[in-house]
């Protein structure tokens, strides 16, 4: 497996885990982008969606979303409350 293709997979690894907490959240939420490399966040009730990504930081991995959102890869749960935060 090439490096590229590891980061991939653990890029899409991160982000499915990510939307499973969404989705506890009662958000709703799709794989976008070349690769599933990005993750579609939306509330079923709004119309506003953000675009979530996954990507190396330092030693470790952090999630990105518009208005300079992030969290590390490792605080699932603060992600995925602030996600719910701003689309419901």
């Amino acid at each position: 497996m090439s490096v590229v293709g590891g980061m991939a997979e653990v890029r899409r690894r991160h982000l499915a885990a990510l939307a499973r907490e969404v989705e506890a959240r009662g958000l709703a939420w799709s794989f976008a982008g070349p690769g599933d490399s990005l993750l579609a966040v939306y509330s079923p009730r709004g119309r506003r969606r953000l675009m979530v990504v996954a990507t190396p930081v330092g030693d470790g991995w952090s999630y990105l979303w518009p208005d300079g959102g992030m969290a590390d890869v490792t605080d699932l749960t603060i992600a995925a409350d602030q996600l719910a935060r701003l689309l419901t």
